[in-house]
């Protein structure tokens, strides 16, 4: 009875207007920063993810955009600024030049894009004559190839010909008489080319012997002999030749002994050197030391 006191007749009891515990916690969820991120970006983004990814999964769709995109790329790389017309050749000579562009075998004109450089400079650098190629294509549609030559130092002398040389022993070229290149030193021997620096380092100490070398013979693939003229010839040591050269041409500003009547001068043994006089010296000498028989008057 006095739970109905005070209740007016015909009306419901009031709503409590505050929010039940599952109402609350969702509000509160809505309010975090990164929940309301996801809804209002993250959802549609991965809607629009969804739908890409369901129109690409048929085939025609596929091949569609790719033959697009394969157009669009071959009207941008077949646009006049990109083409290449000319190639300029540099720092080579004439013959060397057209070797070089018998290398290159490109089809000019052609699209820079369809230019594989490496390869191209690949190609050039296999011939003897280059040492170093470098490709650059320049504005105005000029494909630039710098030429770094191979320059002859030696002539190497082998069964099969003659062969000029670099400073490294590598095959500049070949060469059809040594007259052609009067200015240049002859090797000679097995693996005269793997040793043209000790050679160039022998004929630079030859000094005053130098107008007399004819050549340099590679024996056993290990050491020299330096070839005079007057059919002289100084065997040098496996090691440190340069050196025994140098003893050599003391001996002979003391002695004068390059010009004497001498075949052979052995230098193999670092104690001394052995003579090998001509037979008319050796003659002389055991007329000298009365050895001399009737055979050797007569």
């Amino acid at each position: 009875m006095q739970s109905l006191i005070g209740r007016r007749p015909g009306r419901s009891p009031r709503r409590d207007p505050a929010p039940s515990k599952w109402d609350y916690r969702l509000q509160r969820l809505m309010l975090t920063p990164y929940v309301r991120g996801f809804l209002v970006k993250g959802v549609p983004l991965l809607g629009m993810i969804g739908a890409t990814v369901l129109w690409f999964s048929h085939e025609p769709n596929r091949q569609a955009v790719i033959g697009q995109l394969t157009h669009l790329r071959e009207e941008f790389e077949a646009r006049p600024e990109f083409r290449v017309s000319l190639a300029r050749i540099e720092g080579a000579s004439e013959d060397l030049a057209e070797a070089v562009r018998a290398k290159l075998a490109l089809p000019l004109p052609m699209s820079s894009f369809d230019i594989d450089l490496d390869a191209a400079r690949a190609r050039i650098e296999k011939l003897d004559a280059v040492k170093k190629a470098d490709l650059r294509v320049r504005s105005g549609g000029i494909l630039q190839v710098l030429i770094t030559e191979r320059v002859p130092v030696a002539i190497w002398r082998t069964e099969d010909g003659l062969t000029l040389v670099d400073e490294t022993g590598h095959r500049v070229a070949g060469l059809l008489s040594r007259t052609d290149r009067p200015d240049l030193p002859l090797i000679a021997g097995e693996g005269a080319d793997k040793a043209t620096p000790e050679a160039l380092d022998l004929i630079a100490a030859a000094g005053p012997l130098t107008p007399r070398i004819r050549g340099l013979v590679r024996v056993g693939e290990r050491r020299w002999d330096l070839v005079l003229d007057r059919d002289q010839r100084v065997l040098l040591p496996e090691k440190n030749p340069v050196q025994a050269l140098e003893r050599l041409l003391a001996l002979d500003h003391a002695q004068d002994l390059m010009n004497r009547d001498i075949l052979t001068v052995d230098l193999r043994s670092d104690h001394r050197p052995t003579l090998r006089l001509s037979p008319h010296a050796l003659a002389e000498v055991r007329r000298a030391q009365g050895l001399a028989t009737v055979e050797n008057e007569l």
